[in-house]
């Protein structure tokens, strides 16, 4: 899940929601929607997960996966759609075929009153400062996948660090030169 701290962390967020086709709800008044922080956005490139929801479960086969979507009234929805306007791109599957939409927005998030992760406040919604392509997608696993790396870098860098650094001091003291 993303993690959007400080003071203006979830205000103005720019934001994807991946839209299925099938998505709605038996009842018809829900539709889930799984939205993440973009990429592009100043808070997303150190993220590992730009999902704005995203728990654990264990579908039938009894492997665990996770869920990244919410669901959204249908009105809220529209306020989503309204405000990507022309910013949009088909969610294909693997065969090419649409199943769904790609909508490219801004709006502020909140923590989700019912359950877990955060969700769009869907009246502060507007169009997005980056446009939705047929890249945007790979390029949110890209920047998850560096930032999943960078991370296990950094733990690997701490972890062999204060022996590391402590030797490279002693070369600095060696080399300089003696003053006096």
């Amino acid at each position: 899940m993303a993690l959007l701290k400080g003071k203006g962390a979830m205000t103005g967020v720019n934001l994807i929601a991946k839209v299925y086709d099938n998505g709605a709800t038996k009842d018809g008044k829900s539709h889930y929607a799984d939205i993440q922080v973009d990429a592009r956005d100043s808070r997303g490139p150190e993220q590992s997960n730009l999902h704005l929801k995203s728990e654990r479960v264990k579908g039938p086969d009894g492997k665990e996966r996770f869920a990244n979507t919410a669901p959204y009234s249908v009105g809220q929805l529209e306020e989503i759609v309204k405000a990507a306007g022309p910013n949009t791109e088909p969610l294909c599957n693997k065969d090419g075929e649409k199943v769904g939409t790609v909508y490219g927005f801004k709006g502020n998030v909140m923590p989700a009153s019912r359950g877990t992760g955060l969700v769009v406040n869907t009246k502060s919604v507007e169009a997005s400062d980056f446009k939705v392509d047929a890249n945007t997608l790979d390029n949110q696993f890209a920047s998850m996948k560096a930032a999943k790396e960078a991370q296990a870098a950094s733990k690997q860098n701490q972890a062999a660090g204060p022996e590391q650094s402590t030797q490279a001091e002693q070369v600095v003291e060696a080399e300089a030169p003696a003053v006096g």
